[in-house]
């Protein structure tokens, strides 16, 4: 008797219930000959008819308002009819237009470069950032009303613009060496003279010896700036933010003037420690490219995890 329009589901639900008793006693026929159930696929099949018809009406009016929103409620509504009229042919074709319109397609642009460096001589496990990114974002966007497109596909699928992704490489300063040197004086007392009178009579002369350890810090810091802007179908700028990749090395190296008798174990082996040189260009851009992917992808899903 109730007013509510999704009666039908919950009378489906208690029907379904029924149902599954019936299909259980059918199977024990000595059971079933006591019980006698009464079998309901017949209501089944009356409700799930009222409560789609339901479902797809509501779907109906909400696509009359010709928003993204509504467009999304309208797709809810007809995913809910489908369940109840599995593989009907008229509502799969609404439920696929609902999403047509509900969906926000977002275009990355080729990924752009300034101050002069060549950035396409560098890819991040092999491909260029870009394309990394999009792969990325197309496995798993977080959000499935946002699909994510290269400027290639879309035109070649005819992709309707919604948003568009400008990522700019914008700096990249590689570092240089930067030694900050320390001297510190060491001193030790060493036998300079050793007499023997007899087997258990030594005298030994001791005297102090010095020596000045000097100890080179070298270190290289290099960073990378990515800009990323969003911007509608008419080009109206609607969230920016920049990513930042770092890299840091860091090495220390010693050697020494004076007595080499002043010396300490720990001393020796700092001063014997062979020296590192700095990475190569490629593999520190590498690294702060593979930061920026990263950042950015995080960045641009939770943006777009907002819809």
């Amino acid at each position: 008797e109730s007013n509510n329009e999704l009666k039908w589901e919950w009378m489906y639900n208690e029907y379904v219930s029924l149902q599954r008793m019936y299909d259980a006693i059918y199977r024990v026929p000595s059971v079933f000959n006591l019980v006698k159930p009464a079998d309901y696929s017949s209501y089944l099949v009356t409700y799930a008819e009222k409560a789609s018809a339901i479902r797809y009406n509501r779907g109906m009016a909400f696509m009359q308002h010709g928003d993204k929103q509504s467009s999304r409620s309208a797709y809810r509504e007809f995913q809910a009819a489908l369940r109840f009229m599995p593989g009907d042919r008229e509502i799969t074709m609404k439920l696929n237009e609902a999403y047509d319109y509900a969906v926000t397609n977002v275009i990355i642009l080729p990924m752009q470069q300034q101050g002069g460096y060549v950035y396409s001589s560098y890819t991040v496990g092999g491909n260029n950032l870009d394309d990394q990114l999009i792969r990325s974002l197309q496995y798993n966007s977080g959000n499935e009303f946002v699909k994510f497109y290269s400027a290639w596909d879309a035109r070649s699928n005819n992709v309707r613009v919604d948003q568009e992704v400008d990522m700019r490489l914008a700096a990249i300063d590689i570092g240089r060496d930067h030694d900050e040197k320390s001297t510190r004086r060491v001193m030790k007392e060493v036998v300079i003279k050793e007499t023997v009178y007899k087997p258990d009579s030594v005298v030994r002369e001791y005297a102090k010896v010095y020596a000045n350890i000097t100890t080179t810090q070298r270190t290289m810091s290099s960073t990378a700036l990515l800009q990323i802007s969003v911007r509608d179908e008419n080009g109206r700028w609607l969230w920016n933010d920049n990513v930042t990749g770092n890299h840091n090395w860091t090495t220390s190296f010693a050697t020494y003037t004076g007595d080499a008798r002043a010396l300490s174990e720990s001393d020796k082996q700092l001063i014997e420690r062979r020296r590192e040189f700095a990475p190569p260009e490629s593999e520190i851009l590498k690294c702060m490219l593979d930061q920026i992917s990263n950042d950015a992808l995080y960045r641009i899903k939770s943006y777009f995890n907002r819809y």
